[in-house]
């Protein structure tokens, strides 16, 4: 059985924790402040710890409140999620679609798709996130979303399935004054050393693995200079003389006057976008979605020049 008296109490506890503040929490939720801290302390009392130092500046967490606040966020995004799938019901729309995305998906794989959906499923609602590539998996497995799009490949484990949808040849990104900028191709053993501007192992194991492995099938382990999020802060970094970069080919349109992108001797491919989903839920419109894509109904948006 759900306790809404609970429920109440880390709503409450999620705005003090947010504001800083009791006044202005209880000006955020419509309510006046004692009421606020009365229940405020009625929820310390229940858990048996102390959520807020208080003082005239304002609520600050202690340590144990610190510590529950990442599980009360995730609760009030699930409850959201609740609250609109239960107003779909009653309004008579047809389902909801989660979808997590990095960055450059949304900008050229979900649109056509979502259009693609909406077109078919008209009372379809569809909710996009963004997420980094290493939190596709566990998002997808604990149900946050229903389709992740990130850089995967390979074994994700046995109830979630890919598509790659997009690969790329690798290339490597210079600054224009590098020796190597006028080379119409450049082989990967001449890197060895270099100092590198690589995509974060953080953000996507499987991407920055991939890409360790091929420099290591060439002879050197790559010096690594900076870790970045995105392909595109690499461009960026290799501009601010920071390095050079391994990168899709595709990213010679965005690289800046000061950047070339050269192709590799070698034939490398990369996975930049795949799709994945989990066979342990049934979701019809996961199902619309994947079948879209797998019969190539939708087509990605090329990137603005």
């Amino acid at each position: 059985m759900i306790n809404f008296r609970l429920v109440r109490h880390l709503w409450l506890f999620l705005a003090v924790a947010e504001e800083e503040h009791f006044g202005r929490a209880a000006k955020r939720l419509g309510m006046s402040q004692p009421p606020l801290t009365e229940q405020i302390q009625v929820l310390e009392h229940a858990l048996k710890v102390k959520l807020f130092e208080r003082s005239r500046r304002g609520a600050k967490l202690t340590p144990a409140g610190a510590a529950i606040l990442p599980a009360v966020r995730k609760f009030a995004e699930q409850l959201e999620r609740l609250e609109l799938a239960v107003r779909e019901a009653v309004q008579g729309q047809s389902g909801l679609l989660t979808i997590g995305a990095i960055s450059s998906a949304m900008v050229d794989t979900l649109p056509p798709l979502i259009e693609h959906l909406k077109a078919e499923h008209p009372q379809l609602t569809v909710s996009v996130k963004e997420i980094d590539s290493v939190d596709a998996v566990p998002a997808l497995e604990r149900g946050d979303v229903d389709l992740a799009f990130a850089r995967l490949e390979g074994d994700l484990g046995p109830a979630i399935k890919s598509i790659a949808l997009k690969q790329d040849r690798l290339a490597v990104a210079l600054p224009r004054s590098h020796r190597f900028a006028e080379m119409p191709r450049i082989r990967l053993a001449s890197l060895a050393d270099e100092e590198f501007v690589i995509f974060s192992r953080h953000v996507s194991p499987v991407y920055y693995d991939s890409l360790i492995a091929t420099c290591r099938a060439a002879g050197f382990s790559p010096r690594i200079l900076h870790e970045v999020r995105t392909v595109s802060s690499q461009i960026a970094f290799v501009g601010c003389g920071q390095g050079i970069a391994l990168v899709p080919a595709s990213l010679k349109k965005a690289a800046s006057d000061n950047v070339v992108v050269r192709p590799l001797k070698e034939a490398v491919n990369v996975v930049t976008t795949a799709v994945a989903w989990s066979t342990s839920r049934e979701n019809p419109m996961v199902e619309a979605a994947i079948a879209a894509l797998a019969a190539e109904k939708v087509v990605a948006r090329r990137p603005r020049r």
